[in-house]
């Protein structure tokens, strides 16, 4: 299989940040199909998300979705074998290289023990019949010497014995990866050819499907009616304040979205091309962290922090109100806390300009903002919540508009 090359640009990943959510807002907020109908639009989509696997027969009442997997399943297996054949070759390769190198060193050696056998016999033969303390020297020299060249003669043969067993391994693990590989990548062009000849039969399919579905409908799906979030927001300037925690909240909430298909693709380029990435996991962490601050507000506004009350829970609304108001003042100080360091990790981070360390060396700056865009819409939010609070206290009985 050809590898996959595909690095993501940063300006995409920023962008999809940004559009991604507006586009899934509104799509959420038009009128949905009714239950058991199909559509192309969605027939499409399945088709170019997951029409790898045939899901868009699937999900169009069309078993021959299924002679998708057996093709599927050779590009696994098959890429699967190419991976371990890939390692054998580069083990053995590397296996080559090393002792290409110690031959090299035990060369060097014996080129060395040469030299000091050259200048010992030559001192030998400089010196006094009646020297016999200095011919003694010499001698351990010159066995020295020879001792260092003749192991390391020994060495050189043994290394060239390896070095032939594991030529055949590197020439047949080449093959087997390039066998591998072009079983991997005819099965990938046959599911090619067929998403394409299903690129236009799927009206006909939708039609087909439409009409199976008039005697054979889909089995009824009991949904839970959950309470709409925006009976969490108040009135005033409160409510002002809670709709931007609403909007924030579910804006980022649509990145678990984007998730999902980044580690779709991460899984395919990395079971079937064998071509892992590194930007993935990367952009997607630094997604949720992002993720975590600025669904704070939208968390204090539908109380989904996590707290032991088993005090404050049997308190009357009034009561929990009077307590929040003297607990505010640690609220604000961590809140207060976080901004003012938040705005000197993104000054900082701003100014130089911060890259990632890693070869995609995505910018740093935009997440070190998002501390200080987190902390600004937590304390708006705690800012509603005092004024609530104050106001249950002042007047008990006056009905609040604030989900509670």
């Amino acid at each position: 299989m050809p590898s996959v090359e595909f690095v993501l640009p940063h300006w995409l990943y920023w962008a999809g940040l940004i559009v991604f959510p507006l586009i899934a807002m509104y799509l959420a907020r038009q009128i949905q199909p009714e239950p058991g109908s199909r559509s192309n639009g969605i027939a499409y989509f399945i088709w170019a998300v997951g029409g790898f696997f045939g899901f868009h027969r699937l999900y169009l009442k069309n078993k021959w979705g299924i002679l998708y997997w057996p093709l599927f399943g050779v590009i696994l297996y098959a890429s699967s074998m190419e991976r371990e054949a890939r390692i054998i070759y580069s083990d053995a390769v590397g296996a080559v290289s090393a002792i290409e190198s110690s031959t090299a060193r035990f060369e060097r050696r014996i080129i060395k023990s040469d030299k000091a056998l050259d200048k010992a016999q030559t001192r030998m033969a400089a010196l006094p019949e009646d020297d016999e303390r200095g011919r003694k020297r010499q001698q351990r020299a010159i066995d020295k010497a020879n001792k260092s060249k003749a192991a390391a003669e020994v060495k050189i043969v043994n290394l060239s014995g390896e070095l032939k067993t594991l030529q055949p391994k590197i020439a047949e693990a080449a093959e087997n990866r390039k066998f591998w590989s072009s079983i991997a990548f005819n099965a990938f062009i046959a599911i090619l050819a067929f998403m394409l000849l299903d690129l236009f039969l799927i009206p006909g399919m939708t039609r087909k499907a439409l009409i199976y579905l008039q005697t054979n409908p889909d089995e009824e799906v009991q949904r839970e009616i959950l309470a709409d979030d925006r009976e969490l927001a108040g009135t005033g300037l409160p409510g002002v304040i809670d709709r931007i925690s609403l909007f924030t909240g579910e804006f980022v909430a649509l990145w678990s979205v984007i998730a999902v298909f980044v580690y779709y693709y991460e899984v395919i380029v990395r079971y079937v091309f064998n071509s892992p990435t590194n930007w993935a996991h990367e952009g997607m962490f630094l997604m949720f962290g992002m993720q975590y601050l600025i669904a704070g507000a939208y968390a204090m506004l539908s109380e989904s922090h996590v707290r032991v009350d088993i005090f404050y829970a049997n308190f009357s609304p009034r009561g929990k109100a009077v307590v929040d108001l003297m607990t505010s003042v640690f609220f604000f100080i961590f809140a207060g806390t976080l901004l003012m360091t938040g705005w000197i990790f993104a000054a900082d981070s701003v100014r130089q300009n911060e890259v990632s360390f890693t070869e995609w060396a995505i910018q740093y700056w935009p997440v070190k903002i998002v501390i200080v865009i987190g902390a600004v819409l937590l304390i708006l939010q705690g800012i509603s919540k005092l004024m609530k609070d104050v106001s249950l206290v002042i007047a008990p009985n006056k009905e609040m508009t604030n989900g509670s």
